[in-house]
């Protein structure tokens, strides 16, 4: 049960002003409502916060423990260069109104953020990689449908002090899990 609440709440805080969220956001103030474009959102996060967790638990499944663990402090460190990397997407001049295209889009955004990198080292970690899964997947829904609900809205929050202050706690973790692996 912890794995999934700690994915859950990871998935959802790291997505904070996040690129897929912006992205959801931007086309929604610019097409409008479209239950299509929140459909389309909630199943690619569905399906990649899914993929993170399972993947984490497949991943640790090949290693011995102390390896996991080093690679649970690698994923979070790119978790922490992501998330203090600025952001410097405009909202995009002709969107699209493919859901396939934007689905993808979508996809590839969220496959290198730092939350399906977080979710990634929860399903590696914990000893639940399906409970870790259906936090990524849940996590990530809400961060869609939040971005979904605020639109324009969005883009009025501070979102690169948030990001900033939770790329250092995941640092400080990153750095604390590697130490003890290295020196314990």
């Amino acid at each position: 049960m912890s794995a999934l609440l700690f994915a859950l709440v990871a998935a959802f805080a790291l997505s904070v002003g996040a690129r897929d969220q912006l992205l959801i956001a931007d086309l929604r103030a610019r097409l409008g409502r479209s239950p299509g474009l929140i459909a389309t959102g909630v199943a690619v996060a569905a399906a990649t916060g899914a993929l993170a967790g399972w993947a984490g638990g497949r991943f640790a499944a090949l290693l011995s423990v102390n390896t996991a663990q080093m690679f649970v402090a690698m994923a979070l460190l790119l978790a922490a260069v992501e998330l203090a990397w600025p952001i410097r997407g405009k909202p995009p001049a002709e969107p699209t109104r493919s859901l396939f295209a934007i689905g993808l889009a979508l996809a590839l955004r969220q496959l290198t953020d730092a939350a399906r990198f977080v979710v990634f080292a929860i399903g590696a970690a914990l000893a639940f990689p399906q409970m870790a899964a259906l936090g990524g997947a849940l996590g990530g829904v809400a961060a869609i449908a939040t971005g979904y609900a605020l639109g324009e809205r969005l883009r009025l929050l501070p979102h690169r002090a948030v990001r900033l202050g939770l790329a250092g706690i995941i640092f400080i973790a990153a750095i604390i899990i590697g130490f003890s692996v290295r020196f314990v």
